[in-house]
């Protein structure tokens, strides 16, 4: 019986720093067949000849994720998609071990491949260990593999989200079938990470949150699954690692916590700059 083929889409945009890595991950993969795909958003960097150094399927489309990744899933010819950024490399089994898991029950839409983080810093570091507590718990971890049917089914990606996009289309994946996970890890290069630059992402995502809290209202509340609260209570849920290092968990709790002010601050001038234009 022939392998389903498995359609690999990457966004990019400047990515030519960890895009060669990214690339080489999918094209190690023991599972064949793979179709890669790389839908970059007018990168100004070397990024569009090194995606063409792997794959003749390299399109341009912009200005968010949620868009490069549709246009991806409407080229692909896969029965499968897999989605990761350019910023993550696969171990080598991802791909083998998300086949494996949908196999098992035909009711599967879609499966979660747990992250890692790696980087370059102390704040890296902090960054490592904060997502570290997140592996193995379904409401923090958004599937990335998908049933290229199920995906069609639902609409794909709200392209009017940049931020969030992952949890609703997850939302709305687990509404036509099983969701289930695989222990095969992507490891995500977060580089080095300076705390003013983390802020500054937090504030531009929780920016643009208005769509993705408009239609998932329960996730504004900060005792959501989601939320600071129930985040926090993750974090001191197992004492003993987030405090063997002491230093580097009492930074983690300092940088999440300035994290989520400065998601307040960015959320509460999106609406207030969406408030000016409408009157």
């Amino acid at each position: 019986m022939t392998n389903p083929v498995v359609s690999v889409i990457v966004p990019t945009k400047n990515s030519a720093a960890t895009l060669e890595a990214c690339l080489q991950s999918i094209k190690e993969q023991t599972y064949c067949p793979i179709e890669l795909i790389v839908v970059d958003n007018h990168s100004s960097d070397t990024t569009q000849e090194i995606a063409k150094q792997f794959t003749d399927m390299v399109f341009v489309q912009g200005p968010e994720r949620s868009p490069q990744r549709n246009l991806g899933a409407r080229k692909a010819s896969g029965h499968y998609l897999l989605m990761i950024d350019s910023d993550m490399e696969l171990d080598g089994k991802v791909v083998e071990a998300c086949i494996s898991a949908v196999s098992t029950d035909s009711d599967i839409s879609a499966v979660i491949i747990p992250e890692e983080s790696f980087g370059v810093g102390f704040w890296s570091k902090c960054k490592q260990l904060e997502r570290s507590f997140y592996q193995g718990v379904n409401f923090m971890e958004a599937p990335r593999f998908f049933s290229k049917a199920a995906y069609e089914a639902v609409g794909g990606y709200d392209e009017s989200m940049v931020s969030g996009e992952d949890w609703d289309l997850s939302r709305r994946i687990e509404r036509m079938g099983k969701v289930t996970r695989t222990s095969e890890l992507i490891r995500h290069n977060e580089g080095r990470i300076k705390l003013q630059g983390a802020l500054r992402k937090k504030y531009y995502y929780a920016y643009h949150a208005r769509a993705y809290l408009s239609r998932n209202p329960e996730r504004f509340k900060i005792s959501s699954r989601v939320g600071p609260i129930q985040r926090y209570k993750l974090f001191l849920s197992r004492p003993s690692k987030l405090f063997a290092r002491p230093l580097l968990g009492v930074a983690m709790l300092a940088m999440k916590t300035a994290e989520f002010a400065s998601g307040s601050l960015g959320y509460i001038f999106g609406i207030w700059r969406k408030s000016r234009e409408v009157s």
